[in-house]
C-alpha cells in the first residue's frame, strides 16, 4: 500500500506502507536500498525523482537518499541499486546523510538512536523534465530544481527502530 496522487502509487515488495522496514535495507543490516515500484504516473512524465528522509530526527528532517534524472519508462528499482554518482540509466545521486551537512552519495538507510521508532518517508516525484544538475547536490538544490515541474508525488512510509 501507498500514499499517492490520484492513480500515481509508490510500493514496496520489501514492507507495506507504514510496515517495518527490514533490517536488510537499515545500517545495522547490509544498508541496502530497498525495492521499489511505481505506476500511474502521468503520461506527460518525462523523469522521477526521489527521496527519502526522517522526518523524526532530532536537529531536523534528515536525508537518507536523493536520486533524480530516473526515465520515465522505469517503473521501480530493484534492491541494492548502485551507490555512483552516476548510474548507467543516467539517474544520479545527489548527496544525503544529514540534516544540513551532507556528506554521502547514494542510499544511506536508517539509523535511529537506540530505543526510538522513526518514519522514514520515500517520496516519488514525476517530473515535466530532465533536471539539469550533477551528481552530489542537496535536497534543497533538488526541491529548487524541481520546483514548476511536479507532476504528481507518490509517497511511501516505513519505520524503523534499534
Amino acid at each position: 500500500m501507498s500514499s499517492s496522487n490520484g492513480s500515481f502509487q509508490l510500493t514496496s515488495p520489501g514492507f507495506v506502507d507504514g510496515g517495518r522496514i527490514p533490517s536488510i535495507h537499515c545500517a545495522d543490516g547490509l544498508n541496502l536500498s530497498p525495492p521499489l515500484r511505481w505506476h500511474g504516473a502521468p503520461s506527460s512524465t518525462v523523469s522521477f525523482a526521489l527521496v527519502l528522509e526522517d522526518p523524526d530526527a532530532p536537529g531536523g528532517t534528515w536525508v537518507h537518499w536523493v536520486l533524480f534524472n530516473l526515465p520515465a519508462e522505469h517503473q521501480g528499482l530493484p534492491a541494492g541499486l548502485d551507490r555512483a554518482p552516476q548510474l548507467p540509466s543516467g539517474a544520479c545521486h545527489g548527496a544525503c546523510w544529514g540534516v544540513a551537512d551532507f556528506h554521502r552519495i547514494g542510499y544511506q538507510g536508517p539509523e535511529p538512536p537506540l530505543g526510538q521508532t522513526h518514519r522514514y518517508i520515500l517520496s516519488l516525484f514525476a517530473l515535466d523534465t530532465s533536471l539539469d544538475l550533477e551528481p552530489g547536490i542537496t535536497v534543497a538544490q533538488l526541491q529548487q530544481a524541481m520546483a514548476g515541474h511536479q507532476l504528481a508525488t507518490a509517497q511511501l512510509t516505513g519505520v524503523y527502530s534499534r
